[in-house]
C-alpha cells in the first residue's frame, strides 16, 4: 500500500557512517518504513568525492553543504565530522525549521548549548556510544528518575588497547600501532588516547543527566600514556582491571566531570568489557543502576543510532532537547575523593617503607593494600629499587597531591610515581 507521507533528508558526508545509514536503508527498508510509519528516502547528499556503495536511486549529489537546505529536504543528517562547517550547516538548517540529526560529538561539545534550548529538534544518539541507546535511556527512560552518577568506558580505542596491554602483555606503542592496522585509531591518535573524544561524550551524557550546560570547561582531562603493562599486571594481582572512564557525579549542588584511567573492581562487569566494545553504567535514585554494553564505534552500529532517531521524527516522537536548567557549577578535580593506586620506585633497604608510611598518616592517608615486589628489582645509580604498589582508602585528591609531592621528594624514591584512581560506582 503505498504511503502519502515519506520522510526525505539529506546526508553531508559519505564516510563509513553515512555508508553504513544508506546500506540499513536499502536492505532494512520495509521494516523501517513500518517502524517510522512511513518511507525514509535519501534526495540530497553533500559530499567531495565519494559516491554510495549501495544503489540509493535518484538521490541528488552535489559538493555543496548549502543544497541540503532545498526544501525538498526535510531532514538533515550530518555525517561529515569537524566543527566548523557543521556547526554552519547545523545552525543554518534549524533556522530553516529542518530537524537534525547528527553523530558529530565534537561539534555538540563546542555549540550544543546554541541548540539545547528546547527550540530545536536534535538527535544524538549516534553521537555517544553508538551501539548503546544511552542518549534516548537518560532522555526517556530514566526520565522519572534523579540520576546521581554514570561511568562509562566511552572510547573503543582506549579501551582495545588497554585490553591488548592487559591480556597480551603487549607495550602501549604496539597496541596503538595495531590498533591503528585494523581501524580502531586514526594516523594521529592524540585525540582518542589523550581523553578528547571521551571527554566531549561525558560532556554530552552530563548535560542529559543533570540538566547541566553542555561544558568541558573545568573538566579533568587525562590519556592513558602513562599506563604500563606493569601497571595493569599488578592491578590484577590487586583484583583490578585498568580501564580508561568518563565519570559524571552530583555533589549536592555541584556536579564533577572527568576523564582518565581507574581501576575497577575485577568483580564489576563493566570490568569485563573488553576490546573496542563500550559500556555506560548509570545510578539513580529509583531504579539503582543499570548497565548498558554494546559496539561503541563503527559503521553499522552508529548508523544504527542515526536511524533509530529518523525513525523517532518521522513518528513525531523525538523530544527536543532542553539542557542546562541547572547552573551546573563543577567540582574541581583536586576536591573529589578516590582511593587510589600507587606505583612507588623505592630503594630497597630498611625504613624505606616506614618513610612512605609516616607521609602518608600525616597526610590522612590509609593503606587498604599493598604488594612489595622482591622480584623485580632494578638497580638505579648502582643501588637496588624494587616498586612498593598499594591501593589507598578513600580520600580527598588535595591530600594525595601534598603526599605525593613529599613522598617525590624523598632520596629513597627513585623516578616517577605512578598514580591512577579507582572507581567506586556507588559512592
Amino acid at each position: 500500500m503505498p504511503h502519502e507521507k515519506v520522510l526525505r533528508i539529506g546526508i553531508a558526508g559519505l564516510g563509513t557512517v553515512a555508508q553504513g545509514l544508506l546500506t540499513l536503508l536499502v536492505e532494512n527498508a520495509e521494516r523501517i518504513t513500518r517502524q517510522a510509519g512511513m518511507p525514509i528516502e535519501v534526495v540530497r547528499i553533500a559530499s567531495r568525492s565519494m559516491k554510495p556503495k549501495v544503489d540509493i536511486g535518484e538521490a541528488l549529489f552535489d559538493t555543496a553543504l548549502e543544497s541540503l537546505l532545498h526544501d525538498d529536504v526535510d531532514v538533515v543528517v550530518e555525517l561529515m565530522g569537524g566543527s566548523d562547517a557543521a556547526h554552519e550547516l547545523i545552525s543554518s538548517a534549524l533556522i530553516r525549521g529542518k530537524p537534525i540529526v547528527t553523530a558529530n560529538k565534537a561539534v555538540l561539545a563546542e555549540y550544543g548549548n546554541e541548540w539545547f534550548n528546547g527550540n530545536a529538534t536534535v538527535g544524538i544518539e549516534a553521537a555517544v556510544a553508538g551501539g548503546i541507546p544511552i542518549v534516548s535511556i537518560l532522555k526517556n527512560g530514566l526520565s522519572g528518575n534523579r540520576i546521581d552518577w554514570l561511568v562509562g568506558i566511552i572510547n573503543g580505542t582506549c579501551n582495545y588497547i588497554l585490553t591488548a596491554m592487559d591480556e597480551q602483555g603487549t607495550s602501549f606503542a604496539s597496541a596503538l600501532a595495531k590498533a591503528q592496522e585494523l581501524g580502531y585509531a586514526e594516523a594521529d591518535p592524540g585525540f582518542d588516547v589523550d581523553g578528547v573524544d571521551a571527554a566531549q561524550k561525558l560532556a554530552l551524557l552530563a548535560a542529559l543527566a543533570f540538566d547541566i550546560p553542555v561544558s568541558m570547561d573545568d573538566m579533568y582531562i587525562e590519556g592513558i600514556s602513562g599506563v604500563t603493562v606493569e601497571d595493569l599486571r599488578y592491578a590484577r594481582e590487586l583484583g583490578f582491571r585498568i580501564r580508561h572512564v568518563g565519570i559524571a557525579r552530583r555533589n549536592e549542588e555541584k556536579f564533577e566531570t572527568r576523564v582518565h584511567p581507574s581501576l575497577i573492581p575485577a568483580t564489576d562487569l563493566v570490568g569485563d568489557v573488553s576490546g573496542v566494545a563500550n559500556a555506560v553504567i548509570v545510578g539513580a535514585n529509583a531504579i539503582g543502576s543499570v548497565l548498558l554494553v554494546g559496539p561503541g564505534a563503527g559503521g553499522l552500529p552508529t548508523a544504527s543510532a542515526v536511524l533509530s532517531d529518523l525513525i523517532e521524527i518521522a513518528r513525531g516522537t523525538c523530544q527536543r532537547l532542553r539542557t542546562g536548567q541547572n547552573e551546573g557549577i563543577r567540582t574541581a578535580i583536586t576536591a573529589t575523593e578516590s582511593r587510589y593506586y600507587l606505583n612507588i620506585p623505592a630503594v630497597d633497604r630498611p625504613g624505606v617503607f616506614g618513610e612512605i608510611g609516616d607521609i602518608l598518616r600525616r597526610e590522612g592517608i590509609s593503606i587498604e593494600a599493598v604488594i612489595q615486589k622482591p622480584e623485580a628489582m632494578r638497580r638505579s645509580d648502582g643501588e637496588p629499587w624494587v616498586p612498593i604498589v598499594m591501593v589507598t582508602e578513600r580520600v580527598v585528591e588535595a591530600s594525595m597531591d601534598d603526599a605525593l609531592d613529599q613522598l617525590s621528594s624523598l632520596e629513597s624514591v627513585r623516578g616517577q610515581i605512578r598514580r591512577i584512581r579507582v572507581a567506586d560506582f556507588d559512592r
